[in-house]
């Protein structure tokens, strides 16, 4: 059952994105994207949900706490954007970089590409489904209380840094309150928990080492590729930044470096 799901979720995430897609080019604006994202996952947790024989407890569990997941962070990300004129700084210069191709290199490179690692990411709800009911144990439990612990680590960063913007006197400043003391990208680090409490509620399944692909697919894309790096590269030239950072964790939370 697991590789008719997984290829239905494919076809699903490639309609899903080139909707999406079209919506971009008639707003010329490709931050569209961000707020597909976590809407994304929502629909496929519901999908395999609905597609699979008999719903779980496990699957009815995940599939809140995505939901959950998805609503706030594509509502917090539409109200962001929506404060602020024209498209986010990546795309904008991806734009300008790509010039007369800018069409089909988003296609690919934006939907189609985000819409690949949504499908990895949102592995263990297809494992989910696929995977029958073997009960409810301390190890989900577990997975549920570590996703909690994200959710809520992401959210009241965002909130934190959401506050701290609204404010005039704040602008060209860098946060540094909250718990942007203790990370430069604690929202990344929210995000990366939470899905690995979702890894760990299906970590009693057969399939566990194939959902093992999702955490540790979102722990490399935040730490190595579009979170951290992207958001680091934009900050390289401001002083205030690179004092920030000689002193505060990149992304795992600690105390400041006294004598950074």
């Amino acid at each position: 059952m697991m590789l008719p799901l997984f290829a239905i979720c494919a076809l699903v995430v490639f309609c899903y994105m080139s909707l999406w897609f079209a919506v971009a080019l008639l707003r010329q604006d490709n931050s569209v994207a961000d707020v597909a994202w976590g809407l994304g996952f929502m629909l496929l947790a519901w999908l395999t949900f609905f597609y699979s024989d008999a719903g779980t407890v496990r699957q009815v569990v995940i599939n809140i706490c995505i939901s959950v997941w998805a609503i706030r962070l594509s509502g917090y990300i539409y109200q962001r954007n929506a404060l602020k004129p024209g498209e986010d700084f990546r795309y904008r210069a991806w734009r300008n970089d790509w010039g007369k191709n800018w069409v089909w290199r988003s296609y690919l490179q934006v939907f189609l590409l985000q819409g690949f690692f949504m499908l990895l990411i949102a592995l263990p709800v297809i494992v989910a489904a696929g995977s029958g009911n073997t009960g409810w144990n301390t190890i989900n439990s577990a997975g549920l209380a570590v996703f909690t612990f994200g959710f809520l680590f992401e959210a009241i960063a965002d909130f934190q840094l959401a506050l701290f913007k609204s404010k005039e006197s704040n602008r060209g400043k860098i946060m540094t309150a909250g718990l942007w003391r203790y990370s430069r990208h604690p929202n990344y680090f929210g995000e990366a928990v939470l899905w690995w409490g979702i890894f760990l509620m299906v970590l009693p399944l057969p399939y566990w080492y194939v959902a093992l692909i999702s955490p540790v697919t979102l722990t490399w894309l935040l730490t190595r590729v579009s979170g951290v790096p992207m958001l680091e590269s934009k900050y390289k030239n401001n002083p205030q930044f690179a004092q920030y950072a000689q002193k505060t964790s990149a992304f795992i939370p600690l105390p400041p470096k006294k004598n950074g």
